[in-house]
């Protein structure tokens, strides 16, 4: 199955969550899309509502099903708890951190960043989203990328890098320097019901 190519803003409104991080889907019209939305009273069974979470996070992330299914394995294989290790993976990928970072609004432009080959680890080019960035390892723009319009309309709006992210906004480099703990992923995602949804 393909990436997600489909509106984005109708997809954010079925979920209930915003999945550009910006919050514009759900302002004018906080409902389900359709003819019914605003009226819908269904209520979702167990597997239902494992199946939702599901897509919340694979949709927040912009992952196929495949590569959420295989890190959701390799979690598996790793000590702790199994959701939290899913949920630190997936911040780990490099589109995502970018994103984090500030260099674009939203993680769709962030990878569009990477595919393109703007962005550099550890000084050299990657254009992967999927990259799973170690802790230590640095992310950069290459130099003809530094003065791209979208990326400095980014930072100037951008007012929040999370603590796990060394970020220097005059070079727009940033030094991933831990793993993020759960209280600083998103808290909307109840990632029990995925681990559930997983174990049928």
């Amino acid at each position: 199955m393909a990436r997600y190519t489909g509106p984005s803003w109708k997809l954010s409104r079925r979920l209930g969550l915003s999945l550009s991080g910006t919050g514009k889907e759900l302002e004018k019209r906080p409902y389900a899309p359709g003819q019914h939305g605003p009226n819908q009273r269904k209520k979702l069974s167990e597997y239902g509502l494992q199946l939702q979470e599901k897509q919340k996070l694979r949709h927040t992330y912009g992952v196929t099903e495949r590569q959420f299914r295989n890190l959701f394995d390799i979690a598996g294989k790793m000590t702790g708890k199994h959701g939290e290790n899913f949920m630190i993976l997936l911040e780990c990928r490099l589109d995502n951190l970018v994103y984090r970072m500030g260099l674009a609004r939203t993680r769709r432009g962030a990878r569009q960043l990477v595919n393109h080959g703007h962005v550099m680890v550890d000084g050299k080019r990657v254009d992967i989203p999927s990259f799973r960035v170690k802790v230590g390892q640095t992310i950069s723009l290459r130099e003809k990328s530094q003065n791209l319009t979208a990326v400095k309309e980014s930072v100037e709006v951008n007012n929040f890098v999370p603590e796990y992210l060394a970020f220097d906004a005059e070079k727009l480099t940033a030094t991933f320097t831990r793993l993020p703990e759960r209280s600083e992923l998103a808290a909307e995602i109840n990632e029990a019901l995925i681990v559930e949804f997983y174990s049928r």
